[in-house]
């Protein structure tokens, strides 16, 4: 129950993953019940006339005309295969409706979830002990509730139904014997219509109920996440000092790269792009060290310190950092910026101007 109370965390993808993989998704079995008792009951109100004249039909052509109960077996399969098809043209529609009402609504509540470990026994489901947790737990009182709610919603609507057409059911005591079937067909199926309409929002209730429930059920304790953390990244500890290890080779290569530079191009803070020309050696200005944040912060200090000229170029900074990767020569849309930089360097250091950079090979 402690450790229950400490689930004061929300489920993290990788719970969430583990959980679907199991099976543990908020899903509610009367909502796809209900939808289907409303879809069915309310297509056979529209093809109502439709039906009861084909199966009037079918029973005159079945039971009327010349009788063959002589016959040999591959006419009675024929007769047998061909009333078949006659069914499904009719019914077959009205199925795929209710099939697809069904699938769509699996999909919708959960996705598609392949999981063949649940076809097979689990000896644990007969165990009496966890039988009974199941049944005095939250989940087993919610749905005995649901249960019951459900039963005297379907009889008071059922009721309401009916008693509001009191005085049309006891008018047809003399009305033909087609008017009445024709009257209590109507008087059924809009019933089972009310009846499931008012079980489809009992049943999202449920679904909303289950998706709490699940919701709950995946929390998790400050201890199971980092547990988790550690292994998915490894121990917190080790990756902190693995970055630290890493920040501080990288510091260092920018200490040995730096000094090498003839200009550093910045944006004037966030950024920072260090380039080197050796026209002697070079076809093209290579960027020899760039970083955002605190590496641009080290990268200008350091130029600072070895007497390497700062231009703030915003542009020019953002599209070096973007687009040249490092000890990587400059592009040929920015040999132009990059050549008016170095001519400024040049022309404050007093030096001859080099050759224009000529196109990497």
């Amino acid at each position: 129950m402690e450790q229950d109370a400490d689930k004061s965390q929300d489920a993290t993808p990788h719970r969430r993953q583990q959980a679907r993989e199991e099976g543990h998704v908020a899903r509610s079995h009367d909502l796809a019940q209900a939808a289907i008792l409303l879809v069915a009951a309310v297509a056979l109100l529209m093809m109502g006339e439709e039906l009861a004249a084909y199966f009037g039909n079918l029973a005159g052509r079945q039971l009327g005309g010349e009788a063959w109960l002589q016959t040999d077996p591959a006419d009675f399969v024929a007769r047998f295969h061909a009333l078949l098809e006659d069914l499904s043209s009719v019914l077959l529609p009205l199925l795929t409706l209710v099939a697809v009402v069904a699938v769509v609504l699996s999909l919708l509540q959960t996705g598609i979830i392949f999981l063949p470990e649940k076809l097979m026994p689990d000896i644990t489901r007969i165990d009496p002990l966890k039988g009974f947790g199941r049944i005095f737990s939250l989940a087993g009182a919610v749905k005995l509730l649901f249960g019951m709610l459900k039963i005297l919603l379907i009889g008071a609507v059922a009721y309401a139904a009916l008693y509001g057409e009191r005085e049309k059911i006891f008018a047809l005591a003399g009305a033909p014997l087609p008017r009445i079937a024709v009257y209590l067909c109507e008087l059924l199926l809009w019933t089972i219509i009310k009846i499931a309409g008012a079980m489809l929002l009992l049943a999202l209730l449920d679904y909303l109920f289950q998706w709490w429930k699940n919701e709950q059920d995946m929390k998790m304790t400050p201890q199971e996440v980092r547990e988790e953390i550690r292994n998915l990244q490894g121990d917190p500890q080790i990756l902190a000092r693995r970055k630290s290890v890493q920040r501080q080779l990288a510091l260092h290569r920018l200490s040995k790269a730096v000094p090498k530079a003839d200009v550093v191009v910045t944006n004037p803070t966030e950024l920072a792009v260090a380039i080197q020309y050796d026209a002697e050696k070079m076809a093209a200005p290579i960027v020899v060290a760039k970083g955002a944040g605190v590496i641009a912060q080290r990268i200008r200090r350091l130029a600072l310190e070895n007497g390497i000229p700062i231009v703030e170029k915003k542009p020019l900074a953002q599209a070096l950092f973007r687009d040249v990767d490092l000890n990587h020569p400059i592009p040929g849309p920015l040999y132009a910026a990059v050549a008016e930089v170095l001519a400024y360097v040049y022309q404050l250091k007093g030096k001859p101007l080099p050759k224009p950079p000529g196109r990497a090979a």
